[in-house]
């Protein structure tokens, strides 16, 4: 071939790469967006069940705290202003924080923690894809384990696997325990010895939870998300489920399950497809778990309601039950993407 049409084909396929490029330049700066946050952390007390109350350290007021959702590459900037008496940071449990370490929120060894009265800002690009979750990293063993310092962060892949693209419900379960001798005890609690004698899923005990309402034909997505300092085994009736997502990574070859184990810290995604019209419960296989106190039928425990079923017969324990919509933050995962308070975790203010 002459040298000049060498030099041509070359030339033109060099071309042609740096086109490849500017496209996907362009494609990745018209996903990924630049989003600002406020945060507060407040003293406040939130009910578990009936009258049961404890003193939490609240983000914005709330436990569980605000659904973040973004999308993958997303530019995350939260301000973060400590009300409370005690020092405190947030950690992005599962964002991996590429040159951005020291706003991986570990107190000395990131950053200095937040005083109260003091703010700081957190800025970071919101990768991997997945559910996630942020939470206190000062003095874990309270603040996390028995304070409600936690929230869901659910960062939307640019490419969504085939399984997920089939959802059309989503839910999220972050799963806890609570010892109520350190209730009414800020600062203290969290060490060797304690009993963890109420268990919750997003903060409430059953039957203080709602229930799931789906139609026949939905695919849903439940993630489940180990927020506390217990190992829970989660069963659900009446259905096979996949385990599609570990820690926010798709699994390679998704497995059926009735029954999963979600230890600290954990999170994992199951897919389900609604075809079973009926009630079918959900609730920890650690027995011990599904208590409110000494009571027994509490805890970590809920049901699935098709809407194809007549609910109002008297056996049901929720017959007449008034219906709270986003207890999973099901109708935030549906508004643009952003930061959403969720006024059915909204506690009381403690002054």
């Amino acid at each position: 071939m002459p040298q000049k049409t060498i030099a041509f084909t070359a030339a033109s396929h060099l071309k042609s790469m740096a086109f490849v490029l500017v496209l996907l330049t362009v494609s990745t700066a018209s996903w990924a967006e630049k989003r600002t946050f406020e945060m507060t952390i407040e003293d406040t007390k939130i009910m578990l069940v009936d009258k049961q109350a404890f003193h939490t350290f609240a983000f914005n007021g709330q436990v569980p705290a605000p659904l973040i959702h973004v999308k993958e590459g997303d530019e995350v900037t939260v301000n973060v202003n400590n009300l409370t008496t005690l020092p405190h940071t947030i950690h992005w449990h599962g964002l991996l924080q590429r040159g951005t370490w020291q706003q991986d929120g570990v107190p000395d060894v990131t950053q200095v923690a937040i005083k109260p009265g003091d703010s700081f800002t957190y800025k970071f690009v919101a990768e991997p894809s997945g559910t996630m979750w942020y939470h206190c990293h000062v003095n874990v063993n309270e603040h996390v384990s028995m304070r409600g310092m936690w929230g869901p962060f659910i960062v939307v892949p640019k490419n969504p696997k085939p399984i997920e693209k089939k959802v059309t419900k989503d839910f999220i379960m972050m799963l806890s325990g609570w010892d109520t001798k350190w209730a009414s005890k800020p600062g203290e609690g969290g060490v060797p010895g304690d009993v963890f004698n109420y268990f919750t899923i997003n903060g409430k005990a059953f039957p203080d939870t709602q229930p799931l309402r789906v139609s026949r034909g939905d695919v849903i997505r439940i993630r489940l998300i180990g927020a506390g300092e217990l190992t829970h085994a989660i069963h659900i009736h009446g259905h096979v489920f996949k385990v599609a997502f570990k820690d926010g990574h798709a699994l390679p070859y998704p497995y059926d399950a009735d029954t999963i184990m979600v230890g600290p810290g954990e999170r994992y995604d199951l897919i389900l497809t609604m075809d079973n019209p009926g009630r079918w419960a959900i609730h920890d296989h650690v027995d011990v778990h599904t208590v409110n106190g000494t009571k027994p039928m509490g805890g970590v425990m809920t049901v699935i309601e098709y809407n194809e079923i007549n609910h109002n017969d008297p056996l049901y324990a929720w017959k007449g039950k008034q219906f709270v919509p986003d207890f999973y933050y099901e109708e935030s995962l549906k508004k643009p993407y952003g930061m959403h308070d969720a006024a059915v975790f909204k506690g009381q203010a403690i002054q």
